[in-house]
């Protein structure tokens, strides 16, 4: 079993930055690939970035990235998202999640814990 909890969320404006946290526990964690999504209102839950524990660098979709940075903590089991350069179309609940891919980029079906979500709000 594998917990995940985000924190740092909140209202922004434009060309500003937040960064997200999750802390992670479970005995299992460094199996999995560790994820952000986002869902906007009335929009499908997508894909933002992913990073493995084992290291290596994280992967991100073109439309955050260089502007979206993922971080991992093995010391602390934390996974973190700095977001720079906020944009009112990143507005979106942000949602850390666990799961297994052939590939980097995760799809909902491939994740098997989700965080309960923060809300991020970017004001124009």
């Amino acid at each position: 079993q594998v917990q995940l909890v985000e924190s740092g969320g909140g209202l922004v404006q434009a060309g500003g930055s937040l960064r997200l946290s999750c802390a992670a526990s479970g005995r299992t964690l460094s199996r999995y690939v560790m994820c952000w999504f986002r869902q906007a209102p009335g929009k499908e839950r997508e894909f933002v970035g992913s990073i493995q524990w084992s290291g290596g660098g994280a992967h991100y979709v073109d439309s955050v990235k260089g502007r979206f940075f993922i971080s991992i903590d093995n010391a602390k089991n934390t996974v973190s998202v700095q977001m720079n350069s906020l944009k009112p179309e990143d507005t979106a609940v942000y949602y850390c999640a666990a799961g297994y891919g052939s590939n980097w980029f995760m799809t909902t079906g491939e994740i098997d814990y989700w965080g309960q979500g923060t809300q991020v709000t970017v004001s124009s």
